[in-house]
This record gives C-alpha cells, structure tokens and sequence, in this order.
C-alpha cells in the first residue's frame, strides 16, 4: 500500500520552508529557501513578495519531487504564514509595493494617534490586535498619508499568503487566524470590524474574503502541478498564521498551559476557547480556528538580536565558521556558558525592532545597562541572550495576570536547538519548560491542520497523540533567585528611559 504524506508549507521572516510529514506526525522530508529583509532607511522592514513566492514554489516543488521519487501519495498541502505583512495590490493583479512585514516600524506616529484615541481602545477590543506598528491598520493609515497616489491606486490590501494563493488559484482569501491579526477583523463576529475599516480609509471590498482555516483549494493548473510534481487534483488547505499553529503542534492546548517560541521574534500563547482582551491592551487575542482562540504576547527580537550580535561583534568568527561548513551559534554557546547568570549585573533591553508586548512602543531601542571595566565581549554576549529571555518572561507574566496561572511551558523554534538557552527560559521564569521532539513547530502545525481540514484527524485535540515531549528542562533553585534579582531591574529600565527613547526617534 503506497504511505501518504501531507505538506505543511510555513512562510517565515527569514525563510520559507516545506516540510513532508507522515500521517502519523513523523517528518520525511524538508526543504529550506531564506530570503533577505529590505532594510534601506530607519523603520523599513519589507520582503520583495516575488523572492517569497519563488521561496514557495521551489520548497514544495523540492518536497514533491522527493515525494514523487520515493513513492508517497499526497494527501494535500497545508499553509502557515508570518502575520501582520502588507502589499497593495494593483488592477492588473500585480503588486504596487513590496511587502511590508511586521517589523517595519514606520508607521509608529500613525499607530500612537490611533492608540491614544478612544476609538482606537474599541478597535483593540473588538479585534484583539493591540495597536503598533506591526499591524496592517497603522500601516494603511501611514500609507494614506504618506503616499496618496499610492493609497488611491491599490484595489486590494492583501497578506503574503494571500499573495501566494492569489498567484496559484487567482482568488483573493484570507483565513480567519490571519485576519485577526490585522486590526481590522472582529474576533467575536468573525467579519471585518467597521470602525477598524473607517481608520483606514479602505471598504470591505478591498480585503480578501475572510474564509476558515480549513478551506481548501482545488484546481493547480497542470503546468504549476508539474512544476510542483504534485497531482493536480492536490488539496491545498489554506491554514492559519505561523504563532497560532506553532501552538498546535506544541501540545499545549489546556488552561495553563503555553507555547513560547524564538525564532527570528518570539511569542507567548496559550489557546482558549473564547476570544479575550485585556483593558490595559498588552496581550493579543487571535483565531486559529472557529472553536479555539490563541492568547499571547509577541515579542519583535528574539534570535535576530542574537544574529545581529554575531554579525556585529563576532563577524570574523562567522566567517571562518561558515567557510569550515561550522555552526557558528555552538561556539556563541560555548562562550556565553563560561560566563555566570546575570552576566555580572550586565543587562540589555533587547528593543532593536522597536518592542510589542508587553510595552508596544515602536520607539523602543535597545541598550546595555550597567556596563562596567570588568566586562568582556562574553558577558555581552550572555546579556544579550539574557535580555531576550527577561522580555519573554515580561509578556508571561502580563499573561498571566489575563488568563490565570501558568505551570507549564512548551519550547519550540530556533532557539530551542539551544540547551543554554531553553535551560535559561526555565530559570527566568521558574517554570517546566519542556520540548517537543518536532522542531518544525508552524509548519507541522499547517500539517496537523490541514489533516483536520482533510478527515485524516476528527478535531484538533487528536492531534495531541502526535506531538511527543523530548525532553524537560526544570528551573534550578539558585540561578532563579539570581535572575530573580536581575530581573527585577530590568522591569525597571523601561519605564524610566520610555521618554528618552521618544525624544531620541526624533533626532
């Protein structure tokens, strides 16, 4: 009997990235493409849309043709996406902009005059997205301003993943769990929020259809099929974004219990089953399907503040590591474990990208705290991954203070390939944080979402057989009273340099 496979398919920050998966959760085969973030002035953070999709179309293509050699039947290919991206789309189908992903910050002025208006605490409160720059609404209403002509010439206001289905099926959808991170869509009614719309400036008409997670397109041209080497009666089930789905394959899928993931940003969720907001709008309440709401906070720098530690201040190791085929983040390890916890009172305020949760400011920057002779480039190196930790730790615990207690945590993204790191996570916080043996967190959620889509499973909870614990990291006593100490500073910087960091985005 020929085995079946399904294709969980998850569009990154930095990357796409196509995974095959058997029906029993276990991974065949995958396939990686990066691509570059634009990055020309201050505040631009874009992705030309035509290097994703090619991202796209060569991953799976990869995949389906391994598939194919080997004698797998798909079964259907199932979508994850980074959410908050933007790109006008003109009459003739093709994009007016590039893409505008969540860490452009440019939209900042626009963001806080919505923010600070009465109307805009309704808009948050309807739609669960907290007002910053990251999402499209700020973004529009910069775009409005800034660029009329621009504005006035797009028809549609669309997704990256929107993009990617428009280009293969020639149809304009959104699935609800993207959608409700735009700051447009109403979480309880499940249809576009009219206030959010009248921000704007744009009509309902102007959006994609907004269509559940499990709707499936049929109908790849033949060429396209060829070119994926996929039949071409394949099911494609559209999906849902990357955060909620990194959930769904992290097994945490009870009251008190959460999913922290690090990859390029980083995020705390746990899933409910009713949307909630939070009067004071630190956290996010988004869809990852009709019956399941994810509740969280995202944090913009998780391992790109280490990535731009390594491009900075350790560019000829990199480049030495790279030419002996070596994983140059070992030898960041290895150097950040010699030095003790707290980092001899060295702290960073990881704001690079501006911040989200818990403080959602734009104008946030990062900084060294309590620098003093003594210290090397180690102990910078170890506040760094120190610092990203204390603010994944500051967004648990306005969570907490939203849905209630927290006892356990499961581990997932890049950062967990990292034991310094994931041992780090459980001693900030003072929690079990345990990991699951799929690295593949979003793209294997796609695939267990669309297995639901397809009957293969019969509700999302199945899918929990699926998802093993690998292994589980428990806090140690004195490095937590350590970290305690060191924290309670940290949460003490941002207030104090908040109007500092205002003052200085003007200069």
């Amino acid at each position: 009997m020929q085995q079946r496979s399904i294709i969980g398919v998850d569009i990154g920050t930095t990357s796409t990235k196509a995974v095959a998966f058997g029906l029993d959760g276990e991974v065949q085969y995958q396939q990686l493409m990066e691509y570059p973030i634009i990055s020309d002035e201050p505040g631009q953070a874009e992705h030309d849309p035509e290097q994703v999709l090619q991202a796209v179309l060569v991953t799976l293509g990869r995949v389906g043709e391994w598939l194919e050699d080997h004698g797998y039947e798909p079964v259907g290919v199932s979508f994850s996406s980074a959410m908050h991206s933007l790109i006008l789309m003109g009459a003739d189908g093709k994009p007016l902009t590039r893409c505008i992903i969540w860490a452009d910050t440019r939209s900042h002025m626009h963001a806080d005059e919505i923010k600070s208006s009465k109307l805009g605490h309704k808009i948050y409160l309807q739609t669960g997205t907290p007002i910053h720059p990251m999402s499209p609404l700020p973004k529009i209403s910069w775009l409005r301003q800034e660029y009329p002509e621009l504005y006035k010439s797009a028809v549609k206001f669309i997704g990256i993943k929107e993009y990617v289905f428009y280009r293969l099926f020639g149809e304009y959808k959104v699935d609800y769990s993207v959608a409700s991170a735009m700051g447009l869509f109403d979480i309880f009614e499940f249809s576009w929020h009219t206030d959010a719309l009248s921000v704007a400036g744009i009509s309902s008409d102007q959006l994609s259809e907004p269509v559940s997670p499990t709707h499936i397109f049929t109908g790849l041209n033949t060429s396209e099929a060829d070119l994926l080497h996929l039949p071409p009666k394949t099911p494609f089930v559209i999906g849902a974004s990357d955060g909620c789905l990194a959930n769904l394959a992290s097994h945490a899928v009870r009251p008190g219990e959460a999913v922290v993931t690090i990859g390029t940003s980083g995020a705390v969720r746990t899933i409910a089953n009713q949307p909630a907001t939070d009067l004071k709008e630190r956290v996010f309440s988004y869809i990852l399907n009709e019956n399941h709401f994810v509740l969280g906070g995202a944090v913009n720098n998780g391992g790109v503040a280490l990535r731009w530690f390594r491009d900075t201040f350790y560019p000829s190791e990199t480049a030495e590591a790279i030419a002996k085929d070596q994983d140059i983040y070992e030898l960041l390890n290895d150097v950040a474990e010699g030095i003790a916890p707290g980092a001899e009172g060295l702290l960073f305020l990881p704001y690079l990208l501006g911040e989200r949760a818990p403080i959602w400011d734009g104008n946030a920057r990062a900084c060294f705290i309590g620098a003093s002779y003594n210290h090397t480039r180690a102990h910078f190196l170890r506040a760094v991954m120190e610092g990203v930790i204390f603010s994944v730790n500051s967004v648990v615990k306005a969570l907490e203070q939203t849905v209630g207690p927290i006892a356990a945590i499961y581990a997932n993204g890049g950062f967990s390939f990292s034991e310094l790191w994931v041992q780090m996570l459980a001693d900030v916080t003072g929690k079990k944080v345990q990991l699951t043996e799929t690295s593949e967190g979003s793209a294997f959620g796609a695939a267990l979402m669309g297995m639901y889509a397809l009957g293969v499973i019969s509700s999302l909870e199945e899918a929990e057989s699926m998802i093993r614990v690998s292994k589980t990291y428990e806090p140690d006593p004195q490095r937590q009273q350590t970290y305690s100490k060191a924290y309670a500073v940290y949460e003490e910087l941002y207030p104090k340099l908040k109007d500092s960091f205002e003052r200085l985005s003007k200069v």
